[in-house]
């Protein structure tokens, strides 16, 4: 099984200070096209298939593979992407929150397995060294902050 965690501070010294609502704007936008938020080339597909009031289903190709993802929104604080179909099983959360000093965190955390591998094997085990690297999620929250940065600038968002 791989577990992995990071959280980021969403307004860190230095950089333009977003809203809980935008912030909040940019992983839903996420959520229903990750091309927008994935370094170039990475996602080359991501199609809404199904939308409701409380969840979401996206066919996506990302890193060549295909992949079905049952997306639960819960507004203003919680996205999970329950891995339907593709080479993991689990789910992927990001969560704000705000600490005990108000300050507002993006927080993301796995719990998956690789389909057709051995528990706990080889394969996993890589897998997990990528999640904790330092190019894994941390990277991918630190991108998606990024990216709500330059939405809202643009007006977008």
């Amino acid at each position: 099984m791989i577990y992995s965690t990071a959280t980021v501070p969403v307004n860190p010294e230095g950089e333009t200070p977003l809203s809980r609502a935008q912030a909040w704007k940019g992983l839903e936008l996420k959520a229903r096209d990750a091309r927008l938020f994935l370094p170039p080339g990475l996602c080359t597909r991501c199609d809404v298939a199904e939308d409701s009031a409380t969840h979401l289903v996206r066919d996506a190709t990302i890193g060549g593979v295909d992949l079905r993802e049952i997306i639960t929104l819960e507004p203003g604080s919680k996205v999970t992407f329950f891995q339907a179909t593709g080479p993991r099983e689990g789910a992927i959360i990001n969560e704000l929150f705000e600490d005990e000093a108000g300050g507002l965190h993006l927080k993301f955390y796995c719990y998956l397995g690789l389909r057709g591998k051995e528990p706990n094997g080889r394969a996993e085990q890589a897998e997990q060294t990528q999640f904790d690297s330092d190019n894994g999620y941390k990277a991918a929250l630190l991108s998606t902050l990024k990216r709500t940065r330059e939405l809202v600038a643009d007006g977008k968002l």
